[in-house]
């Protein structure tokens, strides 16, 4: 997607006050507007899974609050971090100095995310990632400014890897996205098959694109392995688990451990290839009649139900919102004291709350796709197999390492 096709993209929702962060804007709340924006991958491998679904869902949260807090109104603008943390980088620096947002949303890329939050800790301006997945974020490059609002890699591993332990699958070889996300979704899900008692034998890195894995996949099945650890997202994970079916790695009984799964990816594998994965996420579409309502509401807008970061970018705005609300004001200081002491109550969170490090403590749920004679429409795909409370799901806030927990 280039610029010309994303911005056609965006005028033709039917969403007012959406626009691309383009020059000058107004400042913040004292002078007289609350201004977020969300950066997102809005063209590459990512963009499936969040880009403009999560600028729908944002604009959902901005106009169910009333477009207005405080008697102000709020404006919203997005941008393309095109998974380059220079891009994201320089973005998010015009918007802090020169277009005064007062909150970034998404970051849907463990680098990127990584390197906003230093600039946010450095600008004393809140962000919140929604779509990366590093426990960095929460561990040595934690923020008094920064939440990591969706999921992490730790919360993923000890799902998806337990599961798969459990299920006779001990010996893991890796192929690892060779940048933040990948490195760390690795290095968790490794902690856990050990833990358990499991083996890695073998694991290699692939550059964040890549389109042929045949050779990744050759080592693979030389390896002695009977589980191909994914630590890779979107399009590379759907290129990896399709080219593993096309190079007979299932018949020959070496299964995919998805460990970053989302609905539009299993519909893009197709539920003949995808059947029986299991993974971990925070929302399905289908859980219950709160998750179905939003669900249809962002499908009649985008065509199709939203993923994990897609529906939680609705509960992350609106949260912030309240707190600005609440606090009286849209400074940095006052607004993250509220959002901390306010608990998280949303369609698809119940008594959620942000911790210390900023990580956001929520229950998730392994998921396991369905067999094709089990689907009863185009995206009746998953059925949640176990929820893992927020107690168990995440990190103790004690190993972490952020220097933020006394």
């Amino acid at each position: 997607m280039n610029r010309r096709h994303l911005l056609g993209g965006a005028a033709a929702l039917p969403l007012a006050a959406i626009r691309p962060s383009v020059g000058r804007a107004q400042s913040g709340i004292s002078d007289g507007v609350v201004k977020i924006g969300v950066l997102d991958d809005m063209s590459g491998v990512f963009a499936d899974q969040q880009g403009m679904g999560d600028v729908v869902s944002a604009r959902m949260a901005v106009e169910d609050f009333g477009s207005r807090v405080n008697g102000m109104p709020i404006e919203l603008v997005y941008g393309d971090l095109q998974n380059r943390p220079d891009v994201g980088l320089s973005i998010a620096r015009r918007w802090y100095d020169q277009e005064k947002v007062d909150a970034i949303f998404g970051l849907g890329n463990s680098a990127v995310a990584l390197a906003v939050q230093n600039l946010a800790r450095e600008k004393q301006k809140i962000d919140v990632v929604v779509a990366a997945g590093t426990t960095d974020l929460t561990g040595k490059d934690c923020s008094p400014y920064g939440v990591h609002w969706t999921y992490d890699n730790y919360a993923l591993s000890r799902g998806t890897v337990g599961a798969v332990v459990q299920g006779g699958g001990r010996r893991w070889y890796f192929i690892t996205s060779d940048y933040a996300f990948g490195h760390s979704l690795e290095a968790n899900a490794v902690a856990v098959i050990r833990q358990l008692g499991g083996q890695v034998v073998g694991s290699s890195r692939a550059p964040l694109g890549e389109t042929d894995y045949s050779s990744h996949l050759v080592r693979a099945a030389g390896s002695g392995a009977n589980v191909v650890g994914i630590a890779a997202a979107g399009t590379d994970f759907i290129n990896i688990v399709k080219q593993m079916g096309e190079f007979g790695l299932n018949r020959r009984g070496i299964q995919p451990a998805a460990l970053l799964c989302l609905l539009t990816n299993i519909k893009a594998i197709g539920l003949d290839t995808a059947q029986g994965m299991v993974f971990t996420e925070a929302y399905y579409w289908d859980q219950n009649d709160q998750t179905r309502a939003f669900a249809q509401r962002f499908q009649r807008i985008h065509g199709r139900p939203p993923t994990m970061f897609q529906a939680s970018m609705w509960g992350a705005v609106t949260h912030y919102l309240k707190a600005v609300q609440a606090a009286g004001t849209d400074a940095s200081e006052p607004v993250m004291a509220k959002m901390r002491e306010t608990p998280i109550n949303d369609f698809m969170t119940t008594n959620g709350t942000i911790r210390a490090d900023g990580r956001v403590i929520r229950d998730m749920y392994l998921m396991r796709a369905k067999q094709p004679s089990q689907a009863r429409g185009e995206w009746d795909l998953l059925e949640v197999v176990q929820t893992i409370p927020g107690n168990e799901a995440y990190r103790p806030l004690n190993e972490g390492g952020c220097p933020l927990v006394r």
